[in-house]
């Protein structure tokens, strides 16, 4: 849902509480619609988050780390020249408006106190953050609204600073008596349903709460007006009962997600009408509730539009060698034939007395035939029969070599593609930015992503997956094939054990043993993890091929994560996801 402003009311009071008295000791934007003011003076930093977004306006403390731009924008600099070292000193909230007011001290450059206000607007359409002096003047703004964008209200440096116009036809809730109720619901429209004319008479009310006070006063959230029988007094007692708890302050952050835990929607107050179909869950606050919904879930989109721009350079260079791999092995097949060429040429030298020069065709007995058979060879009628003989020499020679060329360039290009399927594999695995990253240097480093100019891809160094056995000891395993390089060949000692599910793509998992032997617990543990952690994770037997780090050595001339591997046992492991998730440690 929107922060509609009975949200943003309860936002404010939480912010209230924890960012009055403090300071802006930096300001960020790290993003063309966010801002982040970095405060100081209370019992810890903490930063807090302005957006502007047309999708994803907001106003919440946040624990994300974002990247800044290389060079500030200008808003960024001027909000540094006036905020830098400014105390806030309240939080105000028009009334039923998506808008807040941050008033602030700031001192000047020769250090004198001014007071100032930087207003953020959840405004549909046209969102804003602007900061005005103490005539109420507008200093700047992050978007400059002229009279030619907006016949309503110009927001623009120098201009004094007008609040946003009101909706009209629309009715503030809060000051909706009992009277003024029944008059409405008298003069209401039969054809619609009770949401939308709660949407369409009420301000500060979300279509979410909206379906809601419907769902909870007659069990449906797309219920007919021309439906009620009841006069509207269960609507009216949903209505004012939610506005009554709003006034006072009970509210409450209610994240609703899907069953696997994704962001749905969020609340102020608990949502009943999707009963069991969605997970409703009440965060420790709105900060972290909005942080989760907008932050986390945005930097998931990103990491997923990055992930999928790498699954698609894998594979299309996936689908190039596949296409030239067809293209060899039609060569290849044609080579098949050069015995008869070198045949020919034979006949040609036996027969050279017979024929002349000028010849188009041979037609001669065939001494390789078991029935002795006449053939007949195709001559070119401008080389001598020396040199027709010598030519079929050569393209036999010719297809030879061909055949050795072909059958290297066959197998490398079968290495490849099991390299970009492992790849896309842990494509899959990555959990977060730095895993990507590393992956996208690995293909760098191969040669399947152009090379960045330095600073536009900083090198990043992951670490593995981590897991503890049931008795106790240490099991890692590579997130990816920059990984699993590191971790068997060069972090794992020469006496752990090496782990890696059978002739397939996965991941390498190593039982670090300090010189100690693992347990039969173990070594199934670690085989089940990887199992899991292999491209049969749907499948239900796993045949896991272990051995000690000794004797695994790196493939010739193979990519990275390729190895060969000697002296090994097999054992079958269960792919069981709940043990995998059991077993696994934080970094």
């Amino acid at each position: 849902m929107p922060l509609d402003a009975i949200c943003l009311t309860a936002v404010r009071e939480e912010l209230s509480a924890e960012i009055i008295g403090l300071k802006i000791d930096k300001v960020q934007q790290p993003e063309r619609d966010i801002i982040i003011l970095a405060l100081r003076g209370g019992p810890k930093q903490c930063r807090l988050l302005l957006s502007a977004g047309s999708g994803d306006m907001r106003v919440h403390l946040t624990d994300y780390r974002f990247d800044n731009p290389a060079s500030p924008h200008m808003f960024c600099m001027l909000l540094r020249k006036h905020l830098t070292g400014a105390r806030i000193v309240g939080v105000y909230q028009p009334p039923a408006e998506r808008v807040l007011e941050f008033m602030l001290l700031a001192p000047d450059a020769m250090g004198k106190i001014h007071e100032k206000r930087l207003i953020l607007e959840l405004i549909n359409r046209m969102p804003n953050v602007i900061l005005i002096d103490s005539d109420r003047l507008i200093i700047d703004c992050l978007r400059r609204v002229s009279s030619e964008l907006s016949d309503k209200r110009s927001v623009l440096p120098g201009l004094f600073y007008h609040s946003p116009p009101q909706q009209e036809g629309k009715l503030d809730p809060f000051k909706v008596t009992g009277e003024r109720w029944r008059e409405l619901l008298a003069s209401r429209s039969l054809d619609m349903s009770v949401d939308k004319w709660l949407q369409a008479s009420f301000s500060a009310l979300s279509p979410l709460i909206c379906r809601e006070l419907s769902w909870r006063a007659y069990g449906e959230t797309d219920y007919r007006m021309e439906s009620i029988t009841d006069g509207g007094a269960a609507l009216q007692r949903e209505f004012f009962t939610l506005v009554e708890q709003a006034a006072v302050g009970e509210f409450g952050p209610w994240m609703i997600a899907e069953m696997d835990n994704t962001p749905r929607d969020f609340s102020y107050t608990r949502i009943m009408q999707y009963e069991n179909a969605l997970h409703v869950q009440r965060e420790k606050s709105f900060s972290h509730m909005l942080d989760s919904y907008y932050t986390r879930t945005a930097q998931r989109s990103r990491f997923r539009q990055r992930a999928d721009a790498t699954v698609r350079i894998v594979k299309t260079a996936r689908d190039r060698i596949i296409r030239k791999l067809a293209i060899q092995e039609a060569e290849l097949a044609k080579t098949a034939k050069r015995e008869r060429l070198r045949e020919y040429g034979d006949i040609i030298t036996a027969n050279l007395h017979l024929m002349k020069k000028g010849q188009r065709l041979l037609l001669a007995l065939d001494f390789y035939s078991e029935s002795e058979s006449t053939c007949e060879i195709v001559l070119d009628p401008l080389k001598t029969p020396q040199q027709n003989a010598a030519k079929y020499y050569k393209d036999y020679t010719r297809a030879k070599n061909r055949e050795i060329n072909l059958t290297e360039q066959i197998q490398i290009a079968g290495r490849e593609l099991l390299y970009l399927d492992s790849v896309l594999q842990e494509i899959e695995l990555a959990d977060g930015a730095d895993d990507l990253s590393e992956i996208r240097s690995e293909l760098v480093q191969t040669g399947y992503i152009r090379q960045q100019k330095p600073g536009k891809e900083k090198p990043v160094k992951s670490a593995p997956m981590r897991f503890e056995s049931s008795t106790g000891m240490q099991i890692l395993a590579g997130k990816n094939n920059t990984q699993n390089d590191r971790l068997t060949l060069k972090d794992s000692l020469r006496t752990d054990v090496w782990m890696h599910a059978q002739k397939i793509h996965g991941a390498h998992v190593i039982i670090s043993c300090k010189g100690k032997t693992p347990d039969e617990k173990t070594l199934s543990e670690a085989a089940a993890i990887a199992a899991y952690f292999s491209s049969a994770r749907r499948g239900g037997k796993v045949p896991v091929d272990f051995t000690l780090v000794r004797h695994v050595k790196r493939q010739a001339g193979g990519r990275p994560g390729m190895v060969v591997y000697t002296d090994y046992k097999t054992i079958i492991a269960t792919v069981d996801e709940a043990l995998v998730q059991r077993l696994q440690r934080q970094a």
